[in-house]
Order: C-alpha cells, then sequence, then structure tokens
C-alpha cells in the first residue's frame, strides 16, 4: 500500500525553482533513499511533506489525504515524524525527559491542558520502552549537550517515534557519524521498517543507501532524474553525471 503519494510537486523561492514537478510513491515498511548533490531539493522536498514550507504546485497525499495545505503539527498528528541534519534535541534535559516532552503532543492538545503534569507513570512506561527500542539505556539520565553525536541521533530517531508515526522522514542521519556508529543506525533503521513503518532516507553516505534501500529517488537541480534499484541507480549515465561530471 502506498504511504505517501507525491505529483508533480515543485517550490519556487523568489524565482529559484528549487522543486520542479517531482512525483513518486513511498509505500508500508520500505526504506526509500533519496540522494543527489548538494542543492538538489532534498531537504526542500522534506519541508515540503513535513509541512514547513507550503508547495507552490502539485499534490502531496498521505495515506489518500491531501496534507500539501496543513500545518507541521497537523501533519504529525497524522503520523509522519521527522529528524533534522543536525540534532536538535532540548541541550538541558536529559534524554528521558527529551522523551516525555516528545510524547506530550498526544496529552496536551490545547494550551489550557497544558498545565498537567507530564511524567505520569503511564507516561513514563512507554518512555522506557521507547529507550530501551532506540538503545538508550545507558544514557537514560545524561544531559543531551553532554552525548556523542551518535547517540544524539539515535535520540532524534527516538523523539520522532514518540509520534508514533506512519512514515519517518530521516535528513541525513548517518552525518558525521563513524563507521561503527554507522552500522549501529543502520540496524535501528532496518528495525524500525520491520515494525511496519515506511522511511523516506536523505543520505549522502552512498554505501549506507545501497546496503539499507531496494529503491532509490534521485534529484538533482530539483528535478527526478532517476530512480530505481541500487544496481539501476549505480549505472544510470544521469547519476553519474550529477555526482561526478560530464568528463568523468
Amino acid at each position: 500500500m502506498n504511504l505517501l503519494e507525491v505529483t508533480n510537486l515543485s517550490k519556487e523561492f523568489d524565482g529559484l525553482q528549487a522543486l520542479d514537478g517531482v512525483s513518486f510513491t513511498a509505500r508500508e515498511g520500505e526504506i526509500l533513499g533519496i540522494i543527489g548533490p548538494n542543492g538538489a531539493g532534498k531537504t526542500t522536498l522534506f519541508n515540503l511533506i513535513s509541512g514547513i514550507y507550503p508547495p507552490t504546485g502539485g499534490d502531496i497525499r498521505f495515506r489518500g489525504k491531501p496534507i500539501g495545505h496543513l500545518k507541521p503539527h497537523q501533519i504529525s498528528h497524522l503520523g509522519i515524524g521527522r529528524t533534522f541534519q543536525i540534532a536538535r534535541p532540548f541541550q538541558n534535559l536529559d534524554v528521558e525527559t527529551n522523551l516525555l516532552v516528545a510524547f506530550g503532543h498526544r496529552f496536551y492538545p490545547s494550551l489550557s491542558k497544558s498545565t498537567r503534569p507530564f511524567r505520569q507513570p503511564e507516561t513514563v512506561g512507554e518512555v522506557q520502552v521507547l529507550i530501551e527500542r532506540v538503545g538508550l539505556g545507558p544514557f537514560t539520565k545524561q544531559m543531551a549537550k553532554n552525548l556523542p553525536l551518535g547517540i544524539k541521533k539515535r535520540l532524534e530517531i527516538g523523539r520522532a517515534l514518540a509520534l508514533k508515526p506512519r512514515l519517518l522522514l530521516l535528513d541525513e542521519p548517518s552525518g558525521g557519524l563513524r563507521f561503527e556508529e554507522s552500522a549501529q543506525l543502520m540496524d535501528l533503521i532496518r528495525q524500525v521498517c520491520d515494525e511496519g513503518i515506511g522511511v523516506l532516507l536523505i543520505e549522502h553516505n552512498m554505501q549506507v543507501v545501497m546496503d539499507l534501500c531496494r529503491r532509490i529517488l534521485v534529484l538533482d537541480h530539483g528535478c527526478r532524474i532517476a530512480q530505481g534499484s541500487p544496481d539501476e541507480i549505480r549505472s544510470h549515465p544521469q547519476v553519474i553525471e550529477a555526482y561526478l561530471g560530464r568528463e568523468a
């Protein structure tokens, strides 16, 4: 089943065409890789899907529902979670509290209800399950600002999973990580996929993309230039040119 359907999606900023007529689908329990050179439009695509920007043209449907006109909090409530290139936890809160805050969206639907105590036993229990699920057990009471980068990346994914998403947007999760940390993060992403959650993965580490994804979408200058299996993408002339240049 298609979780996400993107049709002729475009975004223009003051005359600059950042995304131009991009179409693709994403499925339940699938990791779809999105690659392309810097400035190809990858993060703009995520910003459109997650509601940070409204599209200039085209259509975005999540589980059949049009979402291009919705705000980020409305889209997250529908079941789309997202991480960013730079990990952005609450630096002066510990891991457990960071995740409790992420769970809060389900308990505080309005400002008038935001004064309720959030550290309730049932909520803390859910957070502890999530902490173990993403491998943060040894770091539960550590302040986010003191965590190494690899653990901050796991915390980012944990905060997105607290939304109980059906679709997870991961923006360069392995950026800046050592080989061992990348391998461990890949295992976590596979686990998320095995739970039936769809994943859109922006990644510059080609080994990570080729190992994780059965389908890959390639963008260049805001346009889709290729889509296919890892083997098809490796040998695609336009992809080779986009990454290496015409002379290469």
